[in-house]
């Protein structure tokens, strides 16, 4: 028997991202995230959800570029620690020893120590209640050739990605099919 609840955030699992903007003198800053989804395909979209009290919005609503970078188990802590502080106070990537890298079309830097880091332009921002939604274009993607197979893909089982269940942090386990084997099982 299921129980009814009131309407509530039961969406898991998210993932865990930090995304970093910065303000006109070029001043990063880093801000972790869990609300964040694919929302276009062609061209390549991003969403991620910010809150307008947060400093990094501020940042994303006027520079209108934003990098999204994907965390490992390895840098937990930091990728915690950044949603912790205010980068109106901190420089957080001197306070969490994150590594900045100059990113090829947009000012915010990418974050070295992530293996997967996606240049966004801020294409709309819609105001939703709480948090407004921030859609950003993909224009450049970076990748570290040690988690890329022998064709160039991703190896995902190379890489250990953050997650977030309300109020802990989780990775992945094992793979379990590949899209369409249900398909090509039955008959």
């Amino acid at each position: 028997m299921k129980i009814e609840k009131k309407p509530q955030v039961t969406f898991y699992p998210c993932p865990v991202v930090l995304v970093t903007s910065c303000d006109e003198n070029a001043k990063p800053n880093i801000i972790t995230l869990s609300w964040v989804g694919v929302t276009c395909s062609d061209p390549p979209m991003i969403g991620v959800a910010i809150r307008p009290q947060r400093y990094s919005y501020q940042l994303i609503k006027k520079m209108k570029e934003f990098v999204i970078n994907i965390p490992t188990v390895d840098v937990l802590k930091q990728t915690d620690f950044c949603g912790m502080i205010s980068g109106q106070k901190y420089d957080k990537f001197s306070e969490s020893g994150l590594t900045p890298e100059i990113a090829s079309k947009v000012k915010p830097p990418l974050i070295r120590e992530c293996p997967v880091n996606l240049e966004c332009i801020l294409k709309n921002a819609i105001k939703l209640g709480t948090h407004d939604l921030f859609l950003g274009e993909i224009v450049s993607v970076h990748i570290d050739s040690n988690v890329l197979n022998e064709k160039g893909d991703i190896d995902y089982s190379k890489l250990s990605p953050i997650i977030y269940m309300p109020e802990e942090y989780w990775s992945l386990g094992k793979r379990l099919g590949v899209y369409g084997f249900s398909r090509k099982t039955s008959k």
